[in-house]
C-alpha cells in the first residue's frame, strides 16, 4: 500500500480513471476521471483567489458529490480542510471560521444564507458547493478565473486533460490535514488536530479490517462527513478502493433507507445506533435479506 495518503488518492483515481465514483442519490454522477477534473478547475480558482498550501479551508453543507471533491481538492491542493457540520447554528459556524483562521468557505446554499461575510473578516474566497459559483472573493482574478473557467483549464492542460496530469501535493506524515471540531455536546466545539498520517494509518486499517470491499462496489454515504467516522469509513477507504459511493443529499429517513439500500444493494453499511434502532422498528433489514 502507498505510504502516503495523497498517494492513495492520486494512484486510486488513475487505476478507476473509467469507474463511477461519485453520485448523488438519484442525481448526477460522477466517474473518477471527472472528480479528477473537478479537483483541477478547484485548484485554478484556489489558486486565482490568493489561497495558499497550508492555508485553512473551511467546508459546511450537507453530504453530496460536491462536498466530497471539494474535500479533496482542498487536500490536494495542500490546503488545511476544516470540515463544518451543516447543521450547526450560524453563529457556530462563525466561530469556527474565526477561530481555525480559515481563508476561504465552501458553502451549501442553505448554510450559506444564513452566514454573514461581515462576522468572518478574514476570509478571502466564498464558494457555493451547489455549483462552485464565487459568493465572494478579495481577488478580482477569482472571479475572472470562475467566469472563463474553461479558457483558464485549457490554458493549464494544452493538450487535453488525462490521468497522467495527477500529481497532488506531496505531503509529510505530520503535516496538518484536517482541522475537525467537535458537535460540541458536552461543551463548546474544540477544533482537532489531525495530521497525514492520521489519514493514512485508518485508511490503511479500514483496507486491511474491511478486505470484502472491492471496485467498484456501491456504498451508501448517509453519516455527516464532517464527523469523522463517516468520513473515514464511507469515504476515505472507499475512495483508496474504487468503490461507487452514493450520498443521500438529505435527512436519511428510514423509507429513504430502505428504498436506497434495495436499489443500490450497498456492500457496507455504516451507522450510529439511533439509526440502526429506526432501521429496525422500520423492519428494514428483513426487507434487504
Amino acid at each position: 500500500m502507498e505510504n502516503r495518503f495523497l498517494g492513495i488518492i492520486e494512484n486510486s483515481i488513475k487505476e478507476y480513471w473509467e469507474l463511477p465514483g461519485f453520485s448523488d442519490y438519484k442525481g448526477k454522477t460522477y466517474y473518477y476521471k471527472d472528480v479528477a477534473k473537478q479537483i483541477a478547475y478547484l485548484h485554478i480558482l484556489l489558486e486565482q483567489a490568493g489561497i495558499r498550501q497550508g492555508d485553512k479551508v473551511a467546508l459546511v453543507g450537507r453530504n453530496s458529490s460536491h462536498w466530497a471533491i471539494s474535500f479533496f481538492g482542498v487536500l490536494t491542493y495542500g490546503a488545511v480542510a476544516v470540515p463544518i457540520l451543516h447543521d450547526f447554528k450560524p453563529e457556530n459556524i462563525h466561530h469556527i471560521i474565526n477561530h481555525s483562521e480559515a481563508k476561504a468557505i465552501l458553502a451549501g446554499s442553505s448554510n450559506w444564507e444564513h452566514l454573514e461575510a461581515e462576522a468572518m473578516p478574514g476570509l478571502k474566497l466564498a464558494i457555493l458547493l451547489d455549483d462552485f459559483s464565487i459568493l465572494l472573493a478579495s481577488e478580482q482574478s477569482a472571479f475572472d478565473a470562475r467566469n472563463r473557467w474553461d479558457e483558464y483549464f485549457v490554458k493549464k492542460y494544452p493538450g487535453g486533460f488525462n490521468a497522467a496530469h495527477i500529481a497532488y501535493h506531496a505531503e509529510a506524515p505530520d503535516e496538518l490535514a484536517v482541522l475537525n471540531y467537535t458537535s460540541g455536546t458536552t461543551s463548546s466545539s474544540k477544533g482537532v488536530m489531525l495530521p497525514y498520517r492520521s489519514l493514512w494509518s485508518n485508511t490503511k486499517y479500514a483496507n486491511e479490517a474491511l478486505p470484502f470491499i472491492h471496485a467498484g462496489d456501491n456504498l451508501v454515504c448517509m453519516l455527516p462527513m464532517a464527523h469523522m467516522y463517516g468520513l473515514a469509513f464511507e469515504i476515505l477507504n472507499a475512495v483508496g478502493k474504487g468503490c461507487h459511493i452514493h450520498f443521500l443529499t438529505r435527512t436519511p429517513s428510514p423509507k429513504l433507507l430502505l428504498e436506497s439500500f434495495a436499489r443500490l444493494r450497498p456492500t457496507l453499511i455504516l451507522a450510529v445506533p439511533l439509526i440502526i434502532e429506526k432501521m429496525v422498528k422500520s423492519r428494514v433489514f428483513p426487507q434487504l435479506l
